[in-house]
């Protein structure tokens, strides 16, 4: 098996990220089918823009859609997929330029997730890993990521990145509540 990279979403790995959304994956844990559904639709209307807002560091973009229909203003951010010669997950990063601060709309810097089919095998490590590259050559000093506190597969990726846990706290209902965990990672 090839090694994982991260590669800019591109139309030469679109058939592969379609495949994983009609399976039933979603890049977004929260809002699942319903994001996955929105992607699809997205991509079928016009596959070129889709691909284009997924790299978006001058914030260019629409407002973004929390999981309870509110909009926010988009944070300058990219998204890159986990590659292996097949789509394996993706992985997005996003900030607010001149600072390490995040408003308190964004639960993190980093977000990631793996399709079923590929998990365990350490692609979330090691693409946080390389995302972690990117954020010290914008000349963050630190990153925020946030889990749930039964998921320990994203606690041990976190940990495993020198991640530390800061603090439990509440999701705000936009999210729909719920206790969270946020980690910070030193660069």
């Amino acid at each position: 098996m090839p090694d994982m990279v991260l590669v800019t979403p591109a139309a030469a790995h679109l058939d592969s990220y379609v495949q994983a959304l009609e399976t039933g994956w979603s890049p977004d844990s929260t809002r699942g089918r319903e994001a996955a559904d929105q992607q699809l639709a997205l991509i079928r209307t016009d596959p070129a823009a889709f691909l284009a807002s997924l790299d978006d560091p001058e914030a260019r973009g629409a407002p973004v859609e929390l999981p309870d229909g509110s909009t926010v203003p988009r944070l300058p951010g990219v998204i890159r997929w986990m590659w292996d010669g097949a789509f394996c997950g993706m992985i997005g990063f996003r900030w607010q330029a001149g600072t390490a601060e995040l408003p308190p709309s964004c639960l993190g810097h980093i977000g990631y997730n793996v399709v079923p089919w590929k998990r365990g095998q350490g692609h979330a490590t090691r693409a946080l890993s390389m995302m972690l590259g990117e954020a010290r050559r914008l000349g963050m000093p630190w990153v925020e990521l946030t889990t749930t506190p039964d998921n320990a597969s994203s606690r041990y990726v976190i940990e495993a990145n020198d991640g530390r846990l800061v603090e439990r706290f509440e999701k705000l209902p936009a999210y729909g509540g719920g206790e969270a965990l946020r980690f910070r990672i030193d660069l």
